[in-house]
């Protein structure tokens, strides 16, 4: 029977099938000897030990399209980063180290803003014009009321997405409006892991629907984007694209340079200023950790 691990948990592996429901699997030893070990995400295929109480073996593990190690998930399709309007304060720089991530990663990625019920200064519209410029789909939700879900949903139809953002934006709380039935399904795993549903100690996916799968992280703080070197930076600002190349000097990085066009478009209000001081703010961190490594 073939399926799809949705938390894994002490050696214990669950896993999500069609028609059948959850079944709580071990994995074969064959994958330790090929030092292989499965993930949340992995399409598997299973052997049933005891049908009455839902137990079995991971027998194989399907070929993977992507893998993350932070979270580590496997077979992504896009990724949507949550954060609250107020309560907590949204985090700019936060949210654009986890898209300039995303755009390394080659992970198509969305902007959801949370609590939106909460917006008394009309905040949202303001981050969802600056977030747009950028070339990013941006959902304004609010859970409480229930309200900006269906083009979010639209969004997530047919694709497995990884859902992240900071500790206490409220994605438990979307989870229950997008997947309340779902999760009603998914609790018999936290019956027998003994522990509450909505604590999000560890990576969990949730099915949607046939197609359509939720994978729930555990809450950031902090993230380093170190792999990418500092003159690669502006390759992985999408709205910096079009001024590629139009500059005076060739190989212009944007930060000190005169003639620079992208730093024209952000006088003309053409690119975001927040957005170029946190492309800046990074390229300097790079910067200085390569100068560092080769001291």
């Amino acid at each position: 029977m073939q399926g799809k691990i949705m938390k894994g948990i002490a050696g214990f592996y669950y896993v999500h099938t069609a028609h059948s429901g959850i079944y709580e699997c071990k994995a074969k030893g064959i994958f330790r000897n090929k030092n292989q070990k499965p993930l949340i995400g992995d399409d598997v295929e299973i052997q049933i030990v005891d049908e009455e109480k839902k137990l079995g073996n991971i027998i194989e593990i399907k070929e993977r399209t992507n893998e993350l190690i932070r979270p580590a998930v496997a077979n992504i399709n896009q990724s949507l980063v949550v954060f609250a309007i107020t309560s907590p304060e949204p985090n700019l720089n936060l949210l654009d180290r986890f898209l300039l991530m995303m755009e390394y990663l080659e992970i198509p990625v969305g902007i959801c803003f949370q609590k939106c019920d909460l917006d008394a200064e009309k905040r949202a519209q303001e981050l969802k014009q600056i977030y747009q410029a950028a070339g990013y789909p941006v959902f304004l939700v609010s859970a409480k009321e229930e309200s900006g879900f269906e083009s979010l949903q639209a969004f997530l139809k047919g694709k497995t997405t990884a859902l992240a953002g900071p500790s206490g934006v409220g994605k438990s709380s979307m989870l229950n409006v997008l997947c309340a039935e779902e999760l009603m399904q998914t609790g018999e795993i936290s019956e027998k892991i003994g522990r509450g549903r909505h604590t999000t100690r560890h990576t969990e996916l949730f099915p949607l629907d046939a197609d359509t799968y939720l994978f729930d992280t555990p809450g950031f703080s902090s993230l380093a984007v170190w792999e990418i070197e500092a003159e690669q930076l502006r390759f992985y600002f999408p709205e910096f694209a079009e001024h590629e190349g139009t500059c005076k000097y060739q190989g212009c990085v944007h930060v000190s340079e005169p003639g620079c066009q992208v730093k024209a478009a952000v006088e003309a209000k053409q690119i975001k200023k927040c957005r170029y001081d946190s492309y800046v703010m990074f390229f300097k961190e790079l910067y200085q950790r390569q100068k560092n490594q080769y001291k």
